[in-house]
């Protein structure tokens, strides 16, 4: 249920709302746009009076919505929301790039990577420490070695560090981590989205499943947010159809949706989507232009030689011909 109050309302009579909603063991979420205010009801609403609250004079009027996520939901939060990371801004107009490797392989690696990135106009830096992997014999990553190579490249650069946290239990090491990554593959484990969402209000970046409904993005983030974070980041990276001529089957059309239906940022990642690096260029512009809040993108310095995704990483030089054509697209936007 989702309460609109009226303009110039009296302070006192919204808050005498909210204790009435929380008589009712409902939680009120308050929403002030710049034109409008709403209260958006979280709990059992089914015996509450929709009439009986209408009739307040502080309340414009009463909606129900049928949505099973609701913190996530656009008509809870009519504006964008801006979630920020290290000083760098994403969503409601505001575009992030985030650029770096697949997996940390050394601290000379990935601060070589990080310093090239960010000449070229990157505004965080990827790199994973521990990495989920289909086979149990490739490379896992370094761990906790890893998020001290991305801590160096980060006192070396500035670069705020974007990174996957695959156990809650490695929790505590990512201290000096801007934006924890939720991959595809635990998109939909919950007692780690709540996890997360209870013990830190860290932004969260959360990757589409490989065969999720954007319902079922739209929920996981809900756990988060229902858990206390309210800063989550959505990212489309594509599904798993029957084509295989790509790493996955990227979704763009998703942008919009997931705008509509929702007040998050909404990313998109054209490395793991198409699976070449050839196709990332056009992709990032494509994504750029349909209205993604921001990319993130795989940079290797050597992908012939890198430990993971190799295939899919553009070179640094690369990656600088894709952000002057972002650039353009964006100045058009």
């Amino acid at each position: 249920m989702i309460i609109v109050i009226k303009q110039n309302a009296d302070e006192a009579q919204v808050e005498n709302l909210k204790s009435l909603l929380l008589s009712r063991n409902i939680t009120p979420h308050v929403s002030k746009g710049s034109l409008q205010t709403i209260i958006g009801c979280v709990g059992d609403v089914a015996h509450l009076d929709p009439d009986l609250i209408e009739a307040l004079d502080v309340v414009e009027s009463v909606q129900r919505i049928q949505e099973p996520y609701k913190s996530a939901n656009r008509k809870f939060h009519p504006e964008d929301t801006v979630v920020e990371a290290g000083g760098v801004k994403i969503g409601g107009g505001n575009f992030a790039v985030v650029a770096g490797p697949c997996s940390v392989e050394s601290e000379e690696q990935v601060v070589a990577i990080a310093r090239a990135v960010k000449a070229a106009g990157a505004s965080m830096l990827r790199g994973g420490a521990f990495k989920p992997r289909t086979s149990p014999y490739a490379f896992q990553g370094l761990g906790a070695e890893g998020l001290r190579m991305l801590s160096v490249a980060k006192k070396e650069t500035g670069l705020p560090i974007v990174t996957e946290l695959m156990d809650f239990a490695d929790i505590e090491l990512f201290n000096d981590v801007d934006v924890i990554q939720i991959g595809a593959r635990n998109m939909q484990n919950f007692n780690l989205l709540r996890e997360v969402g209870a013990y830190t209000k860290k932004p969260i970046l959360l990757k589409r499943g490989m065969s999720a409904s954007v319902q079922e993005l739209l929920m996981s983030a809900e756990y988060v947010m229902a858990s206390g974070n309210p800063n989550v980041i959505l990212c489309e990276r594509g599904i798993r159809t029957f084509e295989t001529s790509l790493r996955n089957t990227l979704d763009l059309g998703v942008v919009p949706l997931l705008h509509k239906l929702s007040h998050l940022p909404v990313m998109v990642d054209p490395s793991h989507a198409t699976g070449h690096a050839y196709m990332v260029e056009p992709v990032s512009v494509a994504a750029t232009a349909i209205g993604a809040d921001g990319l993130i993108i795989e940079v290797h310095n050597n992908p012939a030689c890198a430990l993971c995704d190799g295939a899919q990483s553009q070179t640094p030089e690369a990656f600088t011909a894709t952000m002057e054509k972002i650039r353009k697209i964006r100045s058009v936007l």
